[in-house]
């Protein structure tokens, strides 16, 4: 066993995580048992704390994932390589392709880069907004990943494995510290309203940790949370009335199996559904925010409105005290197979300048130090076509950026070869982000860990890994 490791309570154990499952009682003891997990929530944080040599800063995270691998030539690592060979046979030798019957040449951007901000950050003229905030951000050109598939590359960012079932990174921060808001979910994600990304609701999952851990989803529209209305004509007393039998009789079913977690979420999140009930209406209802802050989202122009809506959401849901933020896209938009330069200048103009303004939003409000804001995807792209003019996948090199929690301010992290296949110095691999992410919380990746299958589980699995803090993206 792990000398310090989070044990799963045993069916027997009347710990806050099963009190719910073991103890019939009335709504006082829902109250009860939520501040008794956030008094627990703050110890574990204590107890996994990190080397001493890591100053913690950050205690949230926004997480603006851009499904399907964006392409880091065209957009963050310029490569004067591939204009000289664009249209040409690639010269560097043989590349892991995921559809080699469609490899063509080498591929040149087709867009300009330009230094930005007192860094000299280099970016894609697509970035004008990105390039605005190139001082706030580490930007880490060296990423490489374990899978050239879609669904395994997700998953690997997402919960530090290639195989279904385990719990997603919000949950594993969302479990060890909690939340600071008990009207709120500690783990929301806000979907797209053109529909789930793909691997859906794997995305956000808690795997085998207590399923209160997963994302809760909250949609676009006027419903943003299903089911938390009451019907009209439902008054408030009818509603409590329902809610506590309701809970009754969920109790004495969660008594006969204290061994499954998604009854006692269940019976928590209706204390927690109905608390939200006046909450999030209020929360989601942008009309109160200022003119200029609204023009700094883009909430004025219908290309970039919803995008722009839920990322100023993200700061809204993060100034209340939730812990994981999720903005997630549809499908996989920037899976740019064909028509890559197309796509790419479509994507951008969606998502540039409401990335940005989050940044700024959040730094003119003293909140960008304790929050990390990443935008990343699963993968990168070939620097050869795919057809005429796309590109394939590429697990070996692709970009990330970062900003505040604690990580360097205006730093280029990283470098790929001549083309931009692979990252060749200073490597960063998925378990490397997610342990330095956790230790800008204040948590130890390799402490931070729970009982599953027989042995010590953790987000990172250090010692199969060998994941390590990369201090020199940390101020």
């Amino acid at each position: 066993m792990h000398p310090l490791h989070f044990d799963l309570p045993s069916p027997t154990e009347a710990t806050r995580r099963m009190f719910l499952s073991t103890h019939a009682g009335h709504v006082g003891l829902l109250a009860l048992a939520s501040m008794l997990a956030q008094q627990q929530s703050g110890k574990a944080s204590e107890s996994t704390s990190v080397a001493p040599d890591v100053a913690p800063k950050a205690k949230s995270v926004i997480c603006l994932f851009q499904n399907g691998g964006p392409s880091q030539m065209d957009l963050f690592d310029p490569k004067p390589e591939l204009q000289k060979w664009h249209g040409q046979p690639y010269p560097a030798g043989d590349l892991e392709t995921h559809f080699d019957k469609q490899k063509g040449n080498v591929l040149g951007s087709p867009y300009k880069f330009r230094k930005y901000g007192e860094s000299g950050m280099e970016l894609c003229e697509l970035l004008p907004h990105t390039g605005s905030i190139a001082d706030e951000i580490t930007l880490i050109r060296s990423m490489k990943t374990g899978s050239v598939d879609h669904e395994a590359a997700l998953r690997m960012i997402h919960s530090g494995r290639l195989f279904a079932g385990m719990p997603s990174f919000g949950s594993w921060i969302s479990y060890a510290l909690g939340t600071e808001n008990r009207d709120l979910p500690s783990f929301v994600v806000l979907s797209d309203p053109g529909g789930l990304p793909i691997d859906g609701e794997k995305n956000w999952s808690s795997g085998w940790l207590p399923a209160v851990y997963q994302g809760t989803v909250f949609r676009s529209g006027s419903s943003p949370v299903l089911n938390l209305q009451s019907p009209e004509g439902v008054t408030a007393a009818v509603r409590r009335n329902q809610l506590d039998y309701l809970g009754k009789l969920n109790r004495r079913h969660a008594s006969r199996y204290p061994e499954n977690s998604e009854l006692t979420a269940r019976i928590a999140n209706f204390e927690t559904a109905a608390r939200m009930q006046t909450s999030v209406p209020e929360l989601l209802d942008l009309s109160g925010e200022t003119q200029e802050t609204r023009e700094l989202y883009g909430l004025d122009n219908p290309a970039i409105e919803e995008y722009g809506a839920r990322c100023l959401t993200a700061r809204k849901l993060i100034e209340q005290g939730v812990r994981f933020v999720g903005v997630y896209m549809s499908g996989q938009p920037w899976d740019t197979h064909s028509r890559n330069a197309e796509s790419l200048k479509g994507l951008c103009a969606r998502t540039d300048q409401p990335s940005a303004a989050l940044v700024k939003d959040l730094k003119q409000r003293g909140l960008l130090d304790s929050t990390i804001v990443i935008w990343t995807g699963e993968f990168g792209r070939l620097p050869i076509s795919q057809g005429p003019d796309g590109r394939d996948h590429n697990r070996h090199a692709f970009s990330s950026w970062i900003a505040g929690g604690g990580f360097k301010q205006g730093c280029v992290y990283g470098a790929t070869d001549p083309f931009g296949y692979a990252s060749v110095e200073n490597i960063v691999n998925v378990h490397d982000l997610h342990a330095t992410m956790l230790a800008s919380l204040g948590l130890d990746h390799t402490r931070l860990a729970v009982p599953y299958d027989g042995r010590d589980t953790s987000l990172t699995d250090a010692e199969v890994t060998h994941a390590k803090v990369i201090r020199d993206l940390l101020a």
